[in-house]
């Protein structure tokens, strides 16, 4: 007769499974993945921890967990991640939203959300649309352009904006980099987490990011900086006067990407910490 396991069974037996495969959040995981297919939130395992799980629910999560404990992302294997305090749609193909990201979100609404006026926002490489989403629910009089090269990417951020609703305040533009938006907009600011991880520490990335999150999201080239390199010098064309860049970047990347700013005619160059005291994000204003 097969075992009856109960929630709190799985959880424990499963934690203890992924620190033994190594896994930093090995309770957490375990947690997401179980709460996903029994249909429930993370948080409601908790008053069901002597449920028992059924046949069926229990296959579906043995083979999740054999699919975690091979590297696979957890938010490939639930299908979204959590941004902004938002469900985030993701798949492979597109980059899974860092929580460090929303830094960028927090420094956009300080710019932005005392205007009185429309601001016009180009959100560089929308990968899931996750930066865009959030601006659109925070700076309600606001247009904004997500633009990105994947069309995988693309086709995802628009299921993302459908579902919170947003269609019409989000416009989707195919292309690389600034080429499709040029001639066509004067923005008020300029959002990007670009691809800034040096092509020689790649291999050195976990496996669950370097076996299966795309690699064009992440490698900025030999030294990191490729796309800052060429994204900065086009932005004063594209930006209204007083209009603000702010670009995500490594920890080491802080006075490359200052100096970027400064060479293009940028002034107020900032460099801001996330809140484990890495430099994450550079601000700057077009003069």
């Amino acid at each position: 007769m097969n075992k009856i396991w109960t929630v709190l069974e799985l959880i424990n037996e499963t934690t203890g499974y992924f620190k033994k495969k190594s896994i930093e959040s090995a309770r957490l995981d375990a947690e997401l993945l179980l709460a996903h297919c029994l249909n429930t939130e993370r948080i409601q395992l908790y008053i069901a921890f002597e449920r028992a799980v059924t046949e069926a629910e229990l296959s579906l999560f043995r083979d999740m967990v054999r699919r975690r404990a091979a590297s696979e992302p957890v938010a490939y294997l639930t299908g979204y991640r959590e941004f902004w305090s938002l469900k985030i749609k993701v798949q492979k193909g597109v980059l899974i939203p860092r929580p460090e990201t929303e830094l960028l979100v927090e420094e956009a609404i300080k710019l932005l959300k005392p205007w009185d006026r429309e601001a016009a926002i180009l959100d560089l490489g929308t990968g899931s649309g996750a930066i865009a989403i959030a601006l659109a629910g925070e700076i309600k009089n606001s247009v904004i352009y997500a633009a990105d090269i994947s069309l995988t990417a693309l086709e995802v951020a628009r299921r993302n904006i459908e579902a919170q609703g947003l269609k019409g305040r989000i416009r989707l533009v195919c292309g690389n980099g600034l080429a499709p938006v040029k001639q066509s907009e004067l923005f008020d600011l300029i959002i990007s987490n670009p691809p800034y991880i040096c092509s020689r520490d790649m291999e050195t990335l976990a496996p669950e990011i370097k076996n299966h999150e795309p690699r064009e999201a992440l490698d900025g080239g030999a030294d990191g900086l490729g796309l800052y390199q060429q994204w900065i010098p086009q932005m004063p064309a594209l930006l209204r006067r007083e209009g603000r860049a702010v670009l995500e970047i490594g920890a080491e990347q802080s006075e490359a990407v200052s100096q970027l700013f400064r060479d293009a005619g940028f002034s107020d160059v900032t460099t801001v910490k996330d809140y484990a005291g890495h430099n994450r994000a550079v601000i700057a204003r077009r003069i």
